[in-house]
């Protein structure tokens, strides 16, 4: 998700679609370091749908944006990076 979020303009993880997150997981050479069968397996052990597993952890990675390097949204909705 972090990844994702980072390819995006304004590097903003608020508003990440489950379905953004799915699309670039079939992508072999993006984030090519992540072992997708442990992202697939993790959601199965939890038994939890894998949608839903992803937008927990977007919902997660959203409150400690600043800290992992990603924008945060201001209240005029205008995008800002945050430095870490």
């Amino acid at each position: 998700m972090h990844a994702v979020a980072l390819v995006r303009p304004g590097r903003v993880i608020r508003g990440l679609e489950p379905s953004s997150v799915r699309k670039k997981l079939k992508d072999k050479a993006f984030a090519r370091t992540v072992n997708r069968d442990d992202v697939y397996r993790g959601a199965g052990e939890l038994g939890v749908d894998l949608d839903e597993h992803i937008a927990f952890v977007i919902a997660a990675l959203t409150d400690v944006a600043p800290e992992i390097g990603l924008a945060i949204v201001h209240p005029e909705g205008a995008p800002r990076l945050v430095a870490t």
